[in-house]
């Protein structure tokens, strides 16, 4: 799959498939964030992937799910993420730079998920002191999002918008996911 596929072809997944990912896997998608641009070259990401049995649930009940579809969006039993990786700011670098810097490894992490058949959903609406207290974060660190993975178990799709941006489920299961045109949003030389 060439890079313009592969961003075509992700979407967010919130259902996944119960099999373990290699910590080999994780571990390159962290180096694949850790490659991603960051402002003034400052580097003030740090990650912490969560792949522990024991850890799975609890990160699990600090997050929130897919607002537009709820209940519906929240994975349930035998649905739930395979895996986590929080992303963290040094605390001295928290600040509106640091925001560019999460998109760009956000996006390196969940396109690099894509090549290993994994999905993955970026959250922001989580318990961040509650999730700080079960993985031990230490107070130097400000935990961003968390990035849900697993292998795929269900099937989410582009199209254009049609009056509205909500995504939904249609009666199959497929999450569909509109988007602006093209042609709406971009200009040449001025805008129109």
């Amino acid at each position: 799959m060439n890079i313009r596929e592969a961003i075509r072809t992700r979407r967010t997944i919130r259902k996944y498939k119960q099999e373990r990912i290699p910590p080999e896997v994780l571990e390159e998608l962290v180096d694949g964030a850790r490659l991603a641009p960051s402002a003034t070259n400052r580097q003030p990401l740090e990650y912490l992937a969560v792949e522990d049995p024991s850890l799975l649930e609890p990160v699990f009940g600090t997050l929130g799910w897919a607002g537009y579809i709820r209940p519906h969006g929240t994975p349930k039993e035998g649905e739930k993420p395979a895996a986590y990786i929080v992303i963290l700011i040094k605390r001295e670098f928290d600040d509106i730079l640091a925001k560019y810097d999460i998109g760009a490894a956000a996006e390196n992490i969940l396109l690099g998920a894509l090549e290993y058949g994994i999905g993955g959903c970026m959250i922001g609406s989580v318990e961040k002191d509650k999730l700080g207290e079960i993985l031990q974060i230490p107070g130097e660190y400000v935990i961003d999002c968390v990035i849900a993975l697993g292998y795929a178990a269900e099937k989410s799709m582009a199209e254009d918008e049609q009056g509205s941006l909500k995504y939904y489920k249609d009666q199959d299961g497929v999450m569909h996911v509109p988007k602006r045109r093209l042609k709406d949003i971009m200009h040449v030389n001025k805008i129109r």
